[in-house]
């Protein structure tokens, strides 16, 4: 296994939401706090910005074409042939000062992604192909990492101001969760849980926020090794490349100190990983 290489100074301010599409080769992420959403072919280096206006806090691929995204002003689709979003639901319209963060598509293309504010104040959304939105997980602080076993009984869901990823029973077929537990408490010395993938083995790797590293936990919530990362923000991971083996970091900068910045220099870049363990293709949204 090959050390976390530098791919991208994009010197995000807060780099989110990895999505590695199989078709188009092509890794997808947002920065919330720059209203854009980013666009990268590692095999011919191209590199594209495409800024929407707005804060989106997570997107993902569309079975139609184009893409979903949680943003400030609620659910929306992206056109690749339009300039602007379509906006399909809002369920937090009548609070101004909530915003949408991390998400992630399940196995039967319904999306899911959390809202934040003040402490307690979010809620975990789940929009379904038909449009319609439930709200899933109420009382959220800091919604992040969601991921799916494979053989798709457990969800995962991170809240990282209580730095607990939890664990939930999951019924694919309806998309209801049940008999909520903590998975992972993550000690303060380890960094906040942020971000996460699933790996082919089950196993979880996490971003740790203010942590500089990646930690792969295995099924049974102990850790089984740590990665670290040149910068102290990571925010999230994800399987890509053409055999699914590498795994893309993103990261953050917001809110670094002038000594912390000298310290971690390419904080806000991309970084990836060999792997040496494949993941799962990310599902797509089938509304």
């Amino acid at each position: 296994m090959s050390e976390v290489e530098h791919v991208l100074p994009v010197h995000n301010l807060l780099g989110e939401g990895p999505v590695w599409s199989v078709e188009e080769q092509t890794l997808y992420w947002v920065d919330i706090e720059r209203n854009c959403f980013n666009r990268y072919i590692p095999a011919t280096g191209v590199y594209e910005k495409i800024n929407v206006g707005v804060a989106i806090g997570v997107l993902a691929l569309r079975t139609s074409g184009g893409l979903v995204m949680a943003t400030k002003k609620g659910f929306a689709f992206w056109d690749n042939n339009s300039t602007e979003l379509h906006y399909i639901a809002n369920p937090e319209a009548d609070r101004a000062h909530m915003r949408f963060n991390d998400g992630a598509v399940d196995s039967s293309g319904r999306f899911w992604a959390g809202s934040m504010g003040g402490p307690g104040e979010g809620t975990l959304y789940r929009l379904d192909p038909d449009g319609s939105v439930h709200a899933m997980v109420p009382d959220v602080s800091t919604p992040n990492g969601i991921g799916w076993s494979p053989d798709n009984t457990i969800m995962y869901f991170t809240d990282s101001e209580p730095r607990i990823i939890y664990a939930f029973d999951y019924d694919a077929a309806t998309g209801n969760i049940a008999n909520r537990r903590n998975f992972i408490e993550v000690p303060e010395e380890v960094g906040t849980p942020d971000g996460l993938a699933i790996d082919s083995q089950g196993y979880i790797w996490d971003a740790c926020w203010d942590g500089a590293k990646i930690v792969r936990y295995t099924p049974n919530g102990t850790v089984d090794r740590i990665i670290q990362i040149p910068a102290l923000r990571p925010t999230s991971c994800v399987f890509g490349g053409p055999n699914m083996d590498e795994l893309y970091i993103t990261s953050a900068s917001t809110g670094l100190s002038d000594e912390q910045l000298k310290q971690y220099p390419l904080s806000g870049d991309v970084f990836r990983l060999k792997a040496g363990i494949t993941g799962p293709e990310k599902f797509k949204f089938a509304g």
